[in-house]
């Protein structure tokens, strides 16, 4: 190990109970916007409360949100409709304040919230409560934000601390921003790297770890998966802001997928202590594997990466391996028979965990089946998922994007130079069974995503902030037959896909409340399913099917529903390319 920086930082909150807690600001009005959790923030309230300051700590983290949870109750009195005027800023997307306001409507059923932009506001929310008897309350919410160059010199509007003070004649004698604690150990941390002294070329270490201390609880949002997750968001701020620095390193753009800097690994633990603390140290690769076995139709959580071998191996046929940097085995099957093949692999991007098992039940099915002719790779990346599993053990109900790429930091499926290891799975098993269509399962966020120290919006990742239902992207050679045929294609595996019990009303559900936060989704509705189809390079596989279920963080029945989809979906599609294959 090599340890590369290494700090403690004093939290804000009691940096501000010293300063603040003194006799020459009693009667005065200390407003403070920090980053921290509901108890920490009412403890220091009371605790200038006793030297008699009047304190309000609100958070700098979706503070429109926060006033809704914190400052006022809609529940219990008689309001028959909300009107939200959110913020518009030059250099944030439009969007942006209004996916910061994410669930509210969902956590207000009984009164309408109507949410419209206002261009004359470029930090403050404007809330109208309009009550059954006609009277109508207004408040300002301010979201202060800063404008700045991150580490890659991309300009950022980014949510912020901030400071005012207001004298007892009512006058405001500070008002300004307020570096908080939570803004500069993250800081700290990409200067670090930055600075660093790196080797020459890719890959600049096996895993580099950012482990991170914080006094703050998760807080679960009374609307299905969502969480206010302070924790969560520093691993993927950590997770992409390191990315994107190695990958502009060697001159490729922040968004490219290429990047081999190697494995990046933020862990963000909580401890019940007021300071933070931050440690980045580079290590050797993890080998450790995982055991353990559930019934797989009903397995209410990702199963170990020995269940995944031992359910491959139940299928009938021969077995072709690749190998990744760090000598784990990708293992596949080639089941031959008479029909039309068909490619179908899951795990590409190991934190989207329902596909494993999807491609495993689904492939069983069809080993069964007369004729059935395919090839399964349920886990295409082996160390992504053995990291997946490492991390989920602290913290489980994290989207951990940290396990989404390759141990060399990559997207295998963009990996077209160079020693291919996992991504040569793909290519052994479509030259041994010459399959036209590959069935590729994937999931997404079952809860908000955000990057709230660069933007708040991910960068790149836009549409995937806030789930909006299980959907299909088909990729297609730009030939107009196989155009024509992605059109039919689509259209009769959604058709087989509306039998799935429930899948329409979860989808419903997303999609209107996407489109209440977000805006619309892009995408074409088919059948009731959100589709996108494209055309692929002229030397992919023909056909390619991908799924996207919200699975992340996903347990329970919510998990086994998410799997039943994505099995479900891999039968429908091997059943509708036999029928029109037959055609052609």
């Amino acid at each position: 190990m090599n340890c590369i920086y290494s700090t403690t930082i004093e939290s804000t909150i009691n940096q501000l109970i010293e300063k603040f807690g003194k006799i020459e600001y009693q009667d005065q009005l200390i407003e403070a916007w920090v980053f921290g959790d509901k108890s920490h923030r009412q403890r220091a309230e009371k605790e200038l409360s006793k030297h008699g300051v009047n304190a309000k700590l609100r958070s700098a983290y979706k503070p429109l949100l926060h006033f809704f949870l914190e400052e006022i109750d809609v529940l219990s009195s008689n309001i028959k409709n909300i009107e939200v005027h959110y913020p518009l800023h030059k250099a944030a997307s439009e969007k942006r304040f209004l996916l910061e306001t994410y669930p509210l409507s969902a956590l207000i059923k009984k009164s309408p919230v109507h949410f419209v932009a206002n261009e004359k506001m470029t930090d403050a929310y404007q809330i109208i409560l309009h009550s059954d008897a006609g009277v109508q309350s207004k408040f300002t919410v301010f979201a202060p934000n800063h404008l700045h160059q991150d580490c890659i010199k991309q300009t950022n509007l980014s949510p912020s601390g901030w400071l005012r003070i207001t004298n007892s004649e009512g006058v405001i004698t500070l008002n300004e921003r307020l570096v908080t604690d939570y803004e500069r150990l993250f800081s700290e941390g990409m200067e670090a790297i930055s600075e660093y002294t790196w080797k020459d070329s890719e890959p600049y270490f096996e895993e580099l770890n950012i482990k991170v201390f914080l006094p703050w609880k998760d807080q679960p949002l009374p609307y299905k998966h969502e969480v206010i997750s302070l924790s969560e968001a520093l691993h993927e701020d950590f997770y992409f802001s390191i990315q994107e620095w190695f990958k502009v390193k060697v001159g490729y753009q922040p968004n490219d997928r290429e990047g081999q800097p190697g494995q990046i690994v933020p862990e963000i633990h909580y401890r019940n202590e007021d300071s933070l603390s931050l440690c980045i140290e580079t290590r050797p690769y993890d080998a450790q594997s995982t055991t353990g076995q559930q019934t797989l139709d009903c397995a209410n959580a990702p199963i170990s990466m020995e269940q995944v071998q031992t359910e491959l191996e139940t299928i009938i046929g021969s077995n072709f391996t690749a190998e990744s940097i760090t000598g784990r085995i990708i293992n596949a099957r080639y089941h031959k028979g008479s029909d039309f093949p068909v490619m179908i692999s899951g795990g590409q991007h190991a934190n989207e965990t329902t596909g494993v098992i999807g491609t495993l039940r689904a492939a069983k099915v069809l080993n069964k089946q007369e004729g059935s002719h395919f090839t399964i790779s349920p886990q295409e990346n082996p160390d992504g998922y053995a990291l997946h599993q490492r991390l989920i053990t602290d913290n489980p109900f994290h989207m951990h994007h940290a396990s989404r790429y390759t141990a060399l930091g990559d997207d295998l499926e963009y990996r077209n130079k160079g020693h291919l290891y996992e991504k040569e799975i793909r290519h052994k098993a479509r030259k041994i069974s010459h399959a036209q269509l590959h069935i590729n399962l994937h999931g997404y966020p079952s809860h908000e995503w955000t990057r709230p120290l660069s933007g708040y919006v991910p960068r790149g990742f836009d549409m995937w902030t806030i789930p909006k239902g299980f959907f299909l992207i088909i990729r297609h050679n730009p030939e107009e037959k196989w155009s024509a045929y992605a059109e039919e294609f689509t259209h009769l595996v959604t058709l087989k896909l509306i039998k799935i019990p429930g899948v329409l009303d979860f989808n419903n559900e997303q999609i209107k409340l996407y489109k209440k936060h977000a805006g619309e989704t892009n995408f074409r509705i088919i059948n009731g399913f959100p589709c996108l189809i494209s055309q692929s390079k002229p030397e992919d596989i023909p056909m390619q099917l991908i799924t996207e279920y919200p699975d992340e963080t996903l347990y329970g029945e919510d998990f086994v529903t998410g799997h039943d989809v994505q099995t479900a979906t891999v039968l429908a599609a091997y059943e509708v390319h036999q029928l029109l294959s037959s055609k052609r």
